[in-house]
């Protein structure tokens, strides 16, 4: 494996997870990389070992957004987190953040890199980067994810790499591009999705290396279940609608698209597939998934650029097996380049992210169980809603079973406002809000997108907030959280 490392004086840093992991200690500031996927696996397990012999430390933990469990989940349940930025998605992690045993900030995915850069997060001690091979200059070639990796290599006093033996050469597929931080930042010149702007590799100060490890181990790969009902009875909605915007001169035909992980995302794309009308598409996101190979087997796909992979365990052997065809589609790039407020709106971006819950006047949670327990991070959803060309918030109109209605008269915590949030969409209709007044998005929300359990409940309250208070968004505000403290009361937002 040591033609992994071009870089002939680095081969003397190859060691063992043990010696590495010693350069971490209480109170390191450790910058990770993965993004979904690419994320260190050796290292958090020796962490775990060295707590597991009474040894006692915290670190705080930086990463590029989500990671497997063999990175949060592991690290959280030997309670070795301090803090955790800026994104995650692990359950027990979840739990003791929840618990305000680790504490954590959720943060925009694009603001990151720059707040690392200027030091707001505290010095970089060390980085710890999965990489498939290190070039003859010494510098890094990723894996299936970029993230914030290419900052956390530049700022970090020490480096460690872990080389996975399984992968294979991936240079080329990615666009290494760090741009100069503000007030000397020029715009970002790429002006089609599939432009390439950076370099195919990370650049890199072999000096700070301090060790490498070779790992046998893999990310824990997506498993995706085919879209439900309800989910491809949202992507219909949505791609309808933008076939009629298109078709009514209203919207470009060429914008590219983003959508988020998930079900409604991969419906969305099966759509793609089974329309005629969707071809010669960009796509402008931030995790590609098994879809994406999909449309470009079936020549749909001009480009296709984001910050990572997310792949089924046969989608990425297809991947592996025809790099040499997906490289010429697929770009993977640092996510403040994906995630740039200013290049998705400059391209026009059309932008598909998820609700926890969406009230009557189009406000938005995306994180937060009754306003107060954490479910995961806004990640990118919001530099996207807020600065996309055509923008959709898809939810299911229920969950649990019917017990919890996802329209609500006021959502109990607001990740995007009304101002960013062009379409609601649930399995049972779509409301444009673009041409309405709250009141009017308010009556089309409860009739077109509002479960039919939950759609009387919803109108009494709106019609008595309006005889009660009247104003430009009428509310009753000591009935305003009724649906949630009926549900924390009985476990059922129904009366």
């Amino acid at each position: 494996m040591k033609n992994r490392i071009r870089y002939a004086p680095l081969r003397d840093k190859i060691t063992d997870p043990a010696t590495a992991a010693r350069y971490i200690k209480n109170g390191t500031n450790l910058f990770i990389s993965g993004f979904t996927a690419g994320y260190p696996k050796l290292i958090p397990r020796e962490l775990v070992r060295r707590a597991a012999t009474g040894e006692r430390f915290k670190i705080n933990l930086f990463a590029g957004a989500s990671t497997g469990s063999e990175v949060d989940g592991i690290l959280a349940e030997a309670d070795l987190v301090n803090w955790r930025r800026p994104y995650m998605s692990d359950r027990t992690m979840r739990r003791q953040i929840n618990a305000d045993v680790i504490k954590f900030k959720d943060d925009h995915l694009s603001s990151l890199a720059g707040q690392v850069r200027a030091g707001n997060w505290g010095a970089a001690h060390v980085a710890v980067v999965e990489a498939v091979a290190v070039t003859e200059k010494g510098h890094l070639v990723p894996t299936m994810s970029v993230g914030n990796t290419p900052t956390y290599v530049r700022e970090a006093q020490k480096i460690i790499i872990e080389i996975p033996t399984n992968s294979v050469d991936l240079e080329g597929i990615h666009d290494i591009y760090i741009p100069e931080d503000p007030p000397y930042r020029m715009p970002i010149p790429i002006y089609r999705a599939g432009d390439r702007i950076g370099k195919p590799f990370i650049e890199m100060n072999p000096e700070r290396v301090v060790a490498i490890l070779f790992s046998e181990e893999q990310d824990s790969c997506a498993v995706f279940a085919e879209p439900d009902r309800e989910a491809r009875q949202m992507a219909a909605h949505i791609l309808d609608f933008v076939r009629h915007e298109i078709q009514q001169d209203r919207l470009p035909p060429a914008l590219p698209w983003q959508s988020g992980v998930g079900d409604v995302a991969n419906a969305v794309l099966s759509g793609f597939m089974e329309d005629d009308f969707y071809r010669d598409l960009d796509i402008y996101s931030e995790v590609l998934q098994d879809a994406v190979l999909d449309l470009i087997d079936m020549g749909k796909v001009r480009a296709a650029s984001g910050s990572s992979m997310t792949l089924s365990h046969p989608a990425r052997e297809r991947f592996f097996k025809e790099l040499y065809r997906y490289k010429e589609k697929v770009v993977l790039r640092p996510v403040e380049i994906s995630n740039s407020p200013e290049v998705i709106r400059r391209l026009g971006v059309i932008a598909i992210n998820t609700a926890l819950e969406v009230d009557i006047y189009g406000h938005v949670n995306s994180t937060h169980v009754t306003g107060s327990q954490m479910m995961s991070g806004i990640g990118g959803s919001g530099d996207f809603l807020r600065n996309g060309a055509l923008t959709f918030i898809v939810t299911p109109s229920v969950a649990k079973g019917g017990r919890i209605s996802a329209i609500v008269p006021m959502v109990s915590h607001v990740d995007h406002s009304e101002h960013s949030v062009d379409v609601v969409v649930t399995e049972h209709g779509l409301v444009d809000t673009r041409p309405l007044t709250p009141r009017q998005v308010a009556e089309q929300v409860i009739k077109k997108c509002a479960h039919p359990d939950y759609r009387d409940m919803l109108w009494d309250y709106y019609q008595r907030a309006i005889r009660s208070h009247g104003g430009h968004e009428p509310h009753l505000l000591d009935e305003a959280f009724n649906f949630h403290n009926r549900y924390l009361a009985t476990g059922s937002m129904k009366d």
